[in-house]
């Protein structure tokens, strides 16, 4: 008979030197908790860990892994597509044997869940056979890939059935056809489209490398059996450029044919440790049998959540050239269920799903209290989405969303897990020109007077349209242009489109954005800008503003500082008018800001005259 454990709430101390033991025909039974390991893990034969609605493993160990054991740990996750459409995975757990250390994995160590701790073994179809089935589980073999260090459509590495997936590296598969009633906990197998599977072996841990060159892609992902903190990967790994790319696709294309598909990859950067990154969506494009991406755009992606990735999630890396490995180590794992606001494992969600609704850069809302191995203060991470301006360019049928963030630690260059490059080789597109490269993302410390190069391409004559989508906790810039250098004349697109038709060939030194028009010409602020009159018989406050600077607010305080009113948005007119009738009589500051932040104040009297 089986011994078993059952953990509602089971937490070893940091400061405690715990292993964790579990004998021959026994087993640890975990419910929504996390369970802490400061040292290794050793399954006996048939002694298990089952982790259960949430559950996850973290463990401590610094360097690599002595996990060890004939055992298996046991954690389910669920795909996102049927039998024509890939998920990118890379598992948490390998081959189960008494040896000490990770070991491979391979799709032979799925299952299908039939109980709390019951699952059969997932039926491998064979290799011809390129359509997965629900119940009872049948994979396709066929559409098993991996990606090292490469980026060309050729250098995917077919794994098929073998197990020759190191840890760490990620995975492509496909998910099945049909449903599958069977219910654990809750939660259906598979309604339909979302494929539960329980990955069973032994628990990877410890420091892991990962292979990275230089302008090469790796596909990756979270190895462990725990959620980790992908900002705190991407931004402390500096042999990778600090950006991780998703693959989405149109999952209404019912095809394995090459030539139906419809894809591409979203773009996550960290941007920094205080706030949760950002996120641009993939664009959809179709592709030739030689996997070359067609002109013209098909769709685009969903927005998600990515600062946290859940377990199983797979995505793909590009070095940086600094070194030949990017490492994913326990100080990363963190305890993160899965939510639509925090860790999701491609799922759909609303635009900037992570960041709270109502939250502000002067009033933001922070992240819970989270546990880890770092002990990394997670509530002082606002959830106000990182400053910027989000940039829609139209070509053809598809859209392109750039983001262009503002971080007083960015420079106008490259910077390490801030600027991201755009999902690369696409024929017409719209970009960030920057180090001679094509950006999705581009951060920079915030100035009026900055100007950012954004670049053309294409490979017959088009039309390309280009705007403002939305301008996310950032008022800095009342105004933002298309600056067309050949003609020296500027477009405002922040409630406009800018639209402009080019030969074939690439534009990176005509067009920039910026947040001034020149030709306007500033005029200077000086005392004489305004004419601050307090009319006390009407008990007015008149401005008169013969240089038609824009106004962006006018506000009257006490000499103590305190805020009597304050009116806003106020343009470019002669004169301005507001009564003071009820207020107390004294002496005020009058302060005038133009949109451009500059200001002006001066005093002023109240008081009755028919006192």
């Amino acid at each position: 008979m089986k011994k078993t454990i059952t953990i509602l709430g089971l937490l070893f101390s940091a400061g405690l030197y715990a292993q964790m033991f579990v004998s021959p025909n026994s087993y640890v039974y975990v419910n929504d908790q996390m369970v802490y390991v400061r040292q290794n893990v050793n399954l006996q034969n048939d002694g298990n860990i089952y982790l259960r609605n949430g559950s996850q493993l973290l463990q401590g160990v610094n360097g690599v892994s002595t996990n060890q054991g004939q055992g298996k740990l046991s954690v389910f996750q669920e795909g996102t597509t049927d039998n024509f459409e890939y998920n990118y995975w890379c598992s948490p757990v390998g081959n189960a044997s008494a040896a000490s250390g990770n070991e491979n994995f391979g799709i032979t160590m799925l299952n299908q869940p039939t109980g709390l701790i019951t699952s059969n073994p997932a039926v491998i179809l064979p290799s011809n056979n390129t359509n997965g089935v629900s119940n009872p589980l049948s994979i396709s073999q066929y559409w098993i890939y991996k990606f090292i260090n490469s980026n060309n459509y050729s250098q995917w590495v077919a794994v098929n059935s073998a197990s020759t997936l190191s840890a760490g590296q990620g995975f492509t598969m496909k998910g099945t056809s049909g449903t599958d009633a069977t219910t654990v906990q809750g939660v259906q197998n598979n309604p339909g489209s979302n494929q539960r599977y329980d990955f069973r072996g032994k628990p990877n841990d410890g420091d892991i490398a990962i292979n990275v060159a230089l302008n090469q892609a790796t596909l990756t992902g979270n190895p462990y059996p725990s959620a980790i903190d992908l900002s705190a990967f991407l931004t402390a790994e500096l042999n990778c450029t600090g950006a991780a790319y998703f693959w989405d696709q149109d999952k209404t294309v019912n095809s394995h044919l090459l030539l139906a598909y419809s894809g591409g990859y979203g773009v996550y950067s960290p941007v920094s440790r205080g706030g949760t990154g950002i996120y641009i969506p993939a664009v959809f494009y179709n592709y030739t049998i030689n996997g070359t991406l067609i002109p013209g755009m098909t769709g685009v992606g969903s927005a998600y959540s990515r600062y946290f990735a859940p377990v199983g999630q797979g995505f793909l890396i590009h070095g940086s050239g600094a070194g030949p490995t990017a490492t994913m180590r326990n100080s990363y794992r963190v305890f993160q269920k899965e939510n639509p606001t925090t860790s999701m494992f491609a799922k759909s969600g609303q635009a900037n799903a992570l960041n709270a609704e109502n939250a502000t850069e002067d009033a933001p809302e922070y992240l819970p209290a989270i546990q880890s191995i770092s002990g990394f203060d997670y509530t002082t991470v606002s959830t106000a989405p990182v400053p910027q301006i989000r940039f829609i360019g139209k070509t053809g049928n598809g859209i392109r969303t750039l983001a262009l963030g503002f971080d007083e630690a960015a420079t106008d260059g490259v910077d390490h897990a801030m600027d991201a490059k755009a999902s690369g080789g696409i024929p017409v597109d719209v970009f960030f020109a920057l180090d001679n490269a094509e950006y999705g993302i581009s951060v920079i410390d915030f100035d009026i007077n900055k100007r950012v190069p954004i670049g053309f391409k294409c490979n017959v004559e088009h039309t390309f349209k280009f705007t403002v989508d939305s301008m996310l906790n950032f008022s800095e810039a009342e105004h933002v242009y298309v600056h067309d250098k050949l003609n020296d004349t500027y477009f405002e697109i922040t409630n406009a489109v800018f639209e402009v038709t080019l030969p074939a060939g690439t534009n990176t030194d005509r067009f920039e954005v910026t947040f001034v028009d020149t030709a306007l010409g500033t005029p200077s602020l000086n005392a004489e800008s305004f004419q601050i009159v307090q009319n006390n018989t009407n008990q007015q406050l008149t401005i008169s503003n013969p240089s038609l600077f824009d106004v962006k607010s006018v506000t009257l305080f006490d000499l103590t500082g305190k805020r009597v009113f304050e009116k806003v948005q106020l343009g470019a007119r002669e004169n301005y008018s507001f009564s003071t009738d009820g207020i107390a009589e004294s002496v005020y500051i009058v302060k005038v800001i133009t949109s451009d932040k500059r200001d002006i104040g001066q005093k002023i009297s109240v008081f009755r005259t028919n006192n």
